[in-house]
């Protein structure tokens, strides 16, 4: 018996022979006593003779001549024949034959000549259908030419039927076969048809026979039968390495070794708990995972921790149904369990958990989802007279086009099987396609009534790196409009403007019917040194063009004869943009390929850009931009990603988005779906101005061992509490090397880094998931307790600046004499420190000294006597404990911490962090750095593994913090909508450019930091010789190290008071004789004798 049985019958399939008005019954065994209720020939027939001598052959080549003459005389009173005459339940009733080997194989015989003759695209299909499975029973005969002539039977029947059979006819005939009691060579045989099924048939309509297919080949894997239990495996491997679901592809081995072996159930559900759910959930996902969340939360031994983690799963799968109707075969099963744990969890949270899932399962059952064409639903529609039959098995075909969207093939299909009445099959065809393809895309604008010429109209599907991304999509464009190109990230909007540019899009017009130009940066390395004229006349499709035509066209895009005469190295992203916009009018383009045309550009380029396209209204554009403002100004359409279809819509993007609500979220950052808030930085020491230097640089130069040229030369710069600094460069520009020196990870060889001596840095590296390797066994919250135990940050400790060196451990070795008649010593540590003037002093420890006889002694003669690391790890430990006075401890405190940093307090309380995926990482990585409230946030590609809703969050948390924040990220959007400042780093130099405002429009509440300052607009050079050249959010250059503490006011005695009048009183008299216009002298507290 099946260990999931119960599950399996929760899905099973309710095919029947009669739900397929076919009238033979599909299960090919039966008992010896029924035999002799086989149908026989009632009445005589054309072939009744023949059909008695079948029965009565005496060799092989005997039966193969009274096979050809059944088959001809069958072939010429037509198909309805095999039923009407008994051919086939009279063969199939000769395949049971006890007595005669030849009998079994001469019935085979006739059956694959019967195949053979009427071949495919016949309504003999319908008739065959009912006896499909009859060679598989032969399968398992004794006699080895009984089996060769059942393959070779088998073989042959499947050839004449189309792939749209597979699904529709076939496949609900097989799992009725595999569900009877065939013997085992049988159903392996059935098993390897069902693997060919994966290999030929429309991966789409093969998804939707999953709730069908899965339960059965879980049974068969469970069968006492060692071989057919391997070949059911090896089949439903391949069927589920199909489903197109990123978040599960990598588990399916896991998950098919559960089916078949439930012990596995907790290991997989653990797994599961830790996936976090992005994509699209459907039914072929639900068929593999709802039987093992089912045994998980029905079997009466499961911990509290099972049914805590399968609860979470089954709410966080069911959010991502998009059409409820994917769901509903499976809410029988998932219900009651859900229920069930609900009523009996003997923990709050677990009942808690499972009421929240129950609701988000009772939502989906009480929403209408779009569900698939039923055949019944195109019998309807077919008006030809002809067999009950016949119609119900093209309905089935009929539907299987419809539900994948095959119109062309839909067309083809009816005249195939109806040619006596070819022209209203044809004309039947064009309506039903017609009524389905308005039914199933509800398009935004009516095709037929649209005006203007139509310059592309073509059918395609594309795929990516087998995902598929379009499927039997149309793009259809017309002559002058400007289309944006919308969908989420990863829909394929740049893959689809690739394929166009390289040509490879089915059904698109050749480059010499409708010339297509990708606008795009073509720099190479070796071209910037050239002009612009023969940059442009090197391109392959403008060797022919004049130099004077080229200059013309330069000129006309704006650039004069000076700027003509600069290398193209030399021109900024706006001027690259013009000429290759000027590229594409020498090529006389008419359609322009836009992909991010706005990154990098200032106002005035956007503004130029959108001025040409809007003039130019003989060029038909396509837009992929995340700028909603350039997207308002210039679009004319709307194309939109839906359901792997192309969806049209009039007019701009705020026009779409008042009919697509949802449309707004992929050009804003917002955090309604996921909101992060970050602790707000503690008090800083005599830091009484967000302008006022907390880190500086100051001539620092710094080279890799073993590397020739500097990374970094000469650099100046500056942090503050309001800085918002992005830096910029290419790859290996030394943007990490910069951030490293500012944190403290590496150490300068020239110059020196100062920072406040309280300050606290939260720093996320470029590999954020290196700073949590060593720790995959510990959950986030302890992973948060064990590094800050001991009031430190014990990731400061691995710091390069805090590691000792051989220097330091010699220079630690050296007495020190500070003058006091005690003679050289040994430093042994630090063990206090308080405020002297600006700066301050340390408590030391001597080597074999009682604390009583500790010293104190200035920062500046430490340093000077070089003991920097010391006093560095000392004022770590010091700002460590100061941030840590804010927090608590606590597991409860440190869950609502993750929580606030968008990590669910479930998964960070009970989920080791080896098992998170690569952005729940980076979220615990943020909660470790902000843990004690940080001034400054140090962030190299913050945005590397963080989704949709996690970018936005994070950048909604970063706008509102009130700390300094620098971060290095290529992600133009994130950059510009939180930045603006930036600093280029390249050839070892840093460039800081300025802007006067930061994109605010980019956020869905168009909100702005609170800690933004005007910024100036000029250039200005980080990297000199003489002094540092601070940041524009840097307005007080002092040393960050001098702690400005105001002066105590000094209290003057009577006597003092008594002069200080007499004074005033003097100088006031003497101002009074003094010529007009004089100046008033100023009374002051601090004036000399």
């Amino acid at each position: 018996m099946s260990r999931f049985s119960a599950n399996a019958a929760a899905f099973k399939p309710t095919f029947s022979p009669s739900a397929s008005s076919l009238s033979t019954p599909v299960s090919s065994t039966t008992s010896l006593s029924s035999l002799s209720s086989e149908p026989v020939v009632s009445v005589q027939s054309p072939v009744s003779s023949i059909l008695t001598d079948l029965s009565e052959v005496k060799s092989i080549g005997n039966a193969r001549n009274v096979a050809s003459e059944l088959a001809a005389s069958a072939f010429e009173n037509g198909p309805t024949c095999l039923e009407e005459f008994g051919i086939l339940s009279k063969l199939k009733s000769l395949s049971r034959s006890k007595q005669s080997a030849l009998i079994r194989e001469s019935s085979l015989l006739a059956y694959t000549t019967l195949l053979k003759q009427f071949g495919s695209g016949s309504t003999a299909e319908a008739y065959f259908l009912p006896y499909f499975t009859m060679p598989y029973d032969l399968l398992a005969d004794k006699e080895m030419t009984v089996k060769k002539a059942a393959q070779t039977a088998a073989d042959i029947e499947l050839s004449i039927y189309p792939t749209e059979a597979y699904t529709s006819a076939l496949i609900p005939v097989l799992v009725e076969y595999l569900n009877s009691t065939a013997k085992w060579q049988s159903k392996v045989g059935v098993l390897k048809l069902l693997e060919k099924f994966v290999a030929t048939a429309p991966s789409e309509s093969l998804l939707h026979t999953y709730s069908e297919i899965i339960p059965v080949l879980t049974n068969c894997m469970h069968d006492m039968k060692a071989e057919l239990s391997k070949a059911a495996k090896k089949t439903l491997l391949a069927f589920a390495a199909i489903i197109d679901n990123q978040d599960i592809s990598s588990r399916i081995p896991m998950i098919i070794d559960t089916i078949e072996d439930p012990n596995s159930v907790p290991k997989t559900v653990l797994a599961l708990s830790h996936v976090t759910f992005v994509a699209e959930v459907t039914e072929p996902v639900l068929s593999l995972l709802v039987p093992i969340l089912d045994r998980a939360l029905r079997q009466g031994y499961s911990s509290q921790d099972l049914l805590r983690q399968a609860v979470i799963v089954v709410e966080n799968l069911t959010r991502l149904v998009h059409n409820p109707r994917e769901i509903k075969a499976f809410l029988p099963a998932l219900l009651p369990s859900v229920k069930k744990v609900v009523d009996t969890a003997s923990l709050p949270e677990v009942r808690e958990l499972a009421t929240k899932a129950l609701a988000v399962l009772e939502s989906s059952e009480q929403e209408e989802g779009k569900g698939r064409i039923s055949s019944d639903g195109v019998l309807s529609e077919i008006t030809i007279k002809g067999d009950k039959c016949v119609l119900r098995y093209v309905a089935g075909l009929v539907s299987v086009d419809i539900n994948i969207q095959d119109w062309d093939r839909l067309k083809m299909l009816l005249p195939k099987y109806f040619p006596l009445d070819r022209e209203e099959a044809n004309s039947l065809a064009d309506n039903i396609s017609e009524k389905y393809e308005k039914l199933l895309n509800p398009a935004a604008i009516d095709h037929d009534a649209e005006e203007g010429i139509e310059i592309v109209n073509t059918k395609f599907s594309l795929a990516y790196g087998g995902k598929m991304l379009l499927n039997k999509a149309y793009l259809r464009l017309y002559k002058g409009r400007r289309y944006g190109l919308c969908g989420r990230n990863g829909a394929g909007k740049s893959t689809l403007m690739r394929a166009i540019a390289n040509g490879k899009l089915e059904g698109f017009p050749d480059k010499s019917v409708l010339r297509t130009c990708f606008v795009e940066h073509k720099l190479q390395g070796e071209e910037g040194d050239m002009d612009l004229v023969s940059f442009i006349a090197k391109d392959p499709e403008l060797q022919h063009v004049p130099r004077d035509e080229v200059a013309d066209a330069l000129a006309e895009v704006g650039f004069d004869e000076k700027r003509r005469a600069q290398n193209v190295g030399a021109l900024s992203g706006g001027w690259k943009m013009k000429l290759e916009l000027a590229r594409a009018m020498l090529m006389r383009a008419d359609i322009l390929l836009l992909d991010e045309p706005t990154n990098h550009l200032d106002v005035s380029n956007v503004k130029w850009l959108e001025d040409y396209l809007t003039s130019h209204t003989d060029i038909t554009s396509l837009i992929v931009s995340h700028d909603s403002g350039f997207l308002d100004t210039v679009c004319t359409d709307i194309i939109h990603y839906e359901e792997k279809k192309l969806a049209y819509y009039r007019g701009n993007l705020s026009e779409f988005v008042k009919v697509k609500p949802e449309g707004k979220s992929y050009y804003t950052l917002t955090a309604s779906n996921l909101k992060m808030k970050f602790p707000a930085p503690g008090i800083l020491t005599g830091v009484k101005s967000n302008t006022r230097a907390i880190v500086r640089m100051s001539n620092v130069s710094f080279t890799y061992p073993g590397a020739s040229i500097k990374s970094l030369d000469n650099v100046s710069c500056a942090l503050s509490l309001s800085s918002r600094v992005a830096i910029i460069g290419a790859n290996g520009a030394g943007k990490s090397t910069l951030i490293k020196l500012l944190t403290g990870e590496l150490i300068p060889q020239e110059g020196r880094v100062e920072k406040h001596p309280n300050l606290r840095i939260g720093y996320i590296a470029q590999h954020a998931l290196a700073h949590v390797e060593l720790h995959l066994e510990k959950t986030p919250n302890q992973y948060i307790q064990w590094r800050y135990a001991h009031g430190d940050d014990r990731e400061v400790h691995m710091k390069q600046t805090r590691i000792l060196t051989e220097e330091d451990k010699a220079q630690m070795s050296k007495k020190i004499d500070i003058g006091d008649g005690k003679g050289p010593r040994n430093i042994e540590c630090i063990v206090g420190r308080q405020k002297l003037k600006k700066s301050f002093q340390y408590e030391v420890k001597w080597v074999a000294h009682q604390p009583k006889y500790n010293s104190m002694i200035t920062r500046e003669k430490l340093l000077e006597w070089g003991f920097q690391k010391m006093v560095l790890e000392f004022d770590d430990h010091e700002a460590s404990r100061e941030g840590l006075g804010y927090r608590e401890l606590s597991p409860p405190v440190i869950r609502k911490h993750f929580e606030d940093c968008g990590l669910d307090g479930d998964i960070a309380d009970h989920v080791q962090m080896g098992g998170l995926s690569g952005g729940q990482l980076v979220k615990v990585v943020i909660a470790g750095a902000m843990w004690n409230n940080p001034h400054l946030l140090v962030l190299d590609e913050p945005t590397n593994y963080l989704d949709r809703d996690s970018l936005g969050g994070l950048a909604v948390a970063i706008r509102d913090w009130s700390g300094g924040v620098i971060m290095i990220s290529h992600n133009e959007e994130f950059v510009g909508a939180l930045c603006p400042e930036q600093w280029h780093v390249g050839n070892g130099k840093v460039l800081q450019k300025n802007t006067a405002n930061i994109a605010s429009d980019r956020f869905e509440d168009n909100a702005t930091s609170g800690v933004q300052t005007p910024l100036s607009e000029n250039t200005k050079s980080l990297s000199n010789t003489t002094s540092p050249t601070i940041t524009s959010a840097v307005t007080d250059d002092s040393s960050p190290a001098n702690i400005k503490v105001k002066a105590k006011k000094k209290k003057l005695t009577r006597n003092q008071i008594k002069e200080r009048e007499a004074r005033r009183r003097l100088r006031h008299l003497e101002w009074l004789s003094s010529p007009k216009g004089t100046p008033k002298p100023v009374d002051t507290d601090d004036e000399g004798e």
